[in-house]
């Protein structure tokens, strides 16, 4: 394995992963781009046409409106750019951060009304999952079936 493939597996009996990890790296990268980068994308699509009237929910989360102007089209460009593999450690960087504050902002169950707290801890942790995907991909980086690596290939 070279340094760029998967760390081998602390013990020899658990190889058979190591090899299907390396073979299906850029295939697998893709797929876990796409779905990551899919939940923002899409709802991202059902804000960006209107902006203002996201904004207007922003208060009672604890947020000025003028963020809608910016977490919107965070939201819905993101998404499109980790599908696409564009950019990827850097958007990566905007997602998490928009990952945080909407976990904390829109998902914080613990001053939720108590019929919505099961759902809003759900979300809350969903979020935090999220999270560990996009730090796997900022190390990661696009991998091959990305326009990061076209366009590096033609440099």
């Amino acid at each position: 394995m070279t340094s760029q493939d998967s760390a081998p597996s602390s013990h020899r009996l658990l190889s058979y992963a190591d090899g299907v990890a390396v073979l299906w790296q850029d295939f697998l990268l893709l797929v876990g781009r796409v779905l990551i980068g899919w939940i923002f994308f899409q709802s991202g699509w059902g804000k960006i046409f209107n902006i203002a009237g996201v904004g207007k929910t922003f208060p009672p989360k604890g947020l000025p409106e003028w963020m809608a102007y910016i977490s919107v089209p965070s939201e819905f460009f993101g998404g499109l750019f980790l599908i696409l593999g564009f950019a990827t450690r850097y958007t990566t960087i905007v997602m998490l951060i928009f990952t945080i504050v909407a976990a904390f902002s829109s998902h914080a169950y613990w001053s939720s009304p108590a019929a919505q707290r099961v759902n809003q801890e759900i979300h809350f942790w969903k979020n935090v999952s999220i999270m560990g995907g996009i730090i796997v991909l900022f190390v990661r980086a696009a991998g091959r079936l990305s326009l990061d690596h076209w366009l590096r290939a033609r440099r």
